[in-house]
C-alpha cells in the first residue's frame, strides 16, 4: 500500500501558517511535517516556547486564534498539527543537523534518513533553530 503523500497544497499552507504566527508575534523555534509509519499520516509539527510557558492547551488556543483567521477552505486545522516544547527528543534530533535561523523559511526535504540511530521516514521542513 502507498503511503499518504504530502501534496504542495500542504506545503503551501504550512508555510503560510508559520508566517500568520511569525506576524501574530507567536515564538516559532521549529515547524516541520513529519510522516508517521504507525498511523500513515502527516502532522505539522509545531515547536514553540509557549508550550513551555502556558502549556500545551495554551499554546493550541492561540495556534487557532491564527486558524480562525485564515480562509474557510484553508486546509490545515489543529487536527492536522502536534505542538511541542523546544525541548522536546523530535526538535533536537532536528537541531542537530538541521540550522534554519530564526525566522527563516525553508523547504528541506528529509527522506528515508538517520539522525542519531534515529529513522525518519519522510519529513518536510520549514524551520528548525
Amino acid at each position: 500500500m502507498d503511503k499518504t503523500t504530502l501534496v504542495k497544497e500542504d506545503e503551501i499552507n504550512g508555510e503560510e501558517l508559520i508566517k500568520r504566527l511569525d506576524d501574530h508575534g507567536f515564538p516559532v523555534d521549529a515547524a516541520f511535517w513529519l510522516y508517521s509509519t504507525d498511523s500513515g499520516v502527516w502532522r505539522l509539527m509545531i515547536a514553540s516556547q509557549v508550550v513551555d510557558q502556558k502549556g500545551p492547551k495554551g499554546a493550541y488556543h492561540l495556534v487557532q486564534t491564527v486558524l480562525a483567521k485564515m480562509p474557510p477552505d484553508f486546509g490545515i486545522s489543529l487536527h492536522n498539527i502536534t505542538m511541542l516544547s523546544p525541548k522536546a527528543d523530535l526538535v533536537k534530533l532536528f537541531r542537530s543537523v538541521i540550522h534554519t535561523g530564526p525566522k527563516a523559511i525553508s523547504r528541506i526535504r528529509f527522506t528515508r534518513n538517520a539522525i542519531n540511530n534515529t529513522f525518519i521516514e519522510d519529513a518536510y521542513i520549514y524551520r528548525v533553530h
